[in-house]
């Protein structure tokens, strides 16, 4: 009888496992477009900073990463606890935010180009200064890239919430901490990984073997277009996933979208509600631009 049980038990165990693991491949998959802007963006704070101070600073970063979802997660099983139909309009928030954050990159990228090349170069010959604290530079990016993180987190965590939140309060805290443990983990690892990764082209490039010269060389040439394919895989994945968010919050404009992918067959008809979610993404965040930088540049001015 005993042995009876505890065989129970492990088949109970090893079910809620993998309904976890389920539940947090789902979420994983719909968080995808927070994680690659959210890769791109922590790379891109570490730039400037000592080579020998690349990792240390990454690691700060990975445990202030690791605070703010230690405060997120709690605070969103209180929300699903207490205020459930509170989920839903943050999971609107955070997919609109996604949307906004994308276009606001895209018009940034086109329309400010001069400024922002203008800016890299003034932070490049200033980081030349030997007058420079480079400790009090540090601490910046490191503050910089702990607030990002936050509201990056939070849009993590509004998502995996609104995947689970018809699963029990268990389920839910499970899922959660393994996403944003996982997420954390592996967000820093990948972060070290490229952060470093022109550091081991440069060393297999002055070994003496041809081929290990070749490989660093390679390194050396991809690195800075890793970074490049990152930034825009995630600007595209957030107006994917930001707009998915706002469509299934949206029923007419859900419905209205599947009816028409019901006219195609195969693989045109899988495609269409994919492809309308980001372009439904893509006009959302060409809208909140347009209200929003007005009304923070007002503000701006009005708090001057």
């Amino acid at each position: 009888m005993a042995g009876s049980s505890l065989l129970v038990l492990i088949d109970d165990i090893a079910t809620v496992l993998d309904d976890v693991a389920l539940m947090t491949k789902t979420a994983t998959k719909k968080t995808a477009g927070v994680l690659g802007d959210d890769l791109a963006l922590n790379a891109q704070q570490v730039t400037g900073v000592k080579p020998a101070r690349e990792l240390p600073v990454v690691w700060a970063v990975a445990k202030g990463s690791m605070i703010n979802k230690a405060i997120l997660v709690p605070a969103a099983l209180a929300i699903s606890f207490f205020v459930p139909w509170l989920v839903t309009p943050l999971l609107m928030l955070g997919g609109a935010f996604l949307c906004f954050e994308g276009f606001e990159k895209l018009a940034h990228k086109f329309l400010h180009k001069q400024e922002d090349d203008e800016h890299k170069a003034e932070l490049h010959e200033a980081l030349k200064n030997p007058d420079v604290d480079m400790k009090s530079v540090e601490k910046d990016k490191i503050k910089g890239a702990i607030r990002t993180d936050f509201i990056l987190s939070a849009e993590i965590i509004a998502i995996t919430l609104g995947t689970v939140t018809t699963q029990t309060f268990g389920m839910q805290f499970m899922v959660l901490t393994v996403v944003a443990v996982m997420i954390t983990v592996g967000v820093y690892g990948l972060v070290a990984g490229i952060v470093k990764l022109d550091d081991g082209g440069l060393y297999l490039s002055r070994r003496d073997s041809a081929m290990a010269q070749w490989m660093g060389n390679g390194i050396l040439w991809l690195a800075p277009y890793m970074m490049k394919t990152l930034s825009i895989l995630g600007t595209i994945a957030m107006f994917l996933v930001g707009g998915g968010i706002l469509t299934h919050g949206l029923p007419p404009v859900y419905d209205a979208i599947h009816h028409f992918a019901e006219t195609f067959s195969g693989l045109s008809g899988a495609l269409i509600p994919t492809l309308a979610d980001g372009l439904f993404g893509v006009l959302a965040g060409a809208l909140l631009v347009a209200i929003i930088t007005p009304l923070l540049k007002w503000w701006e001015a009005r708090s001057a």
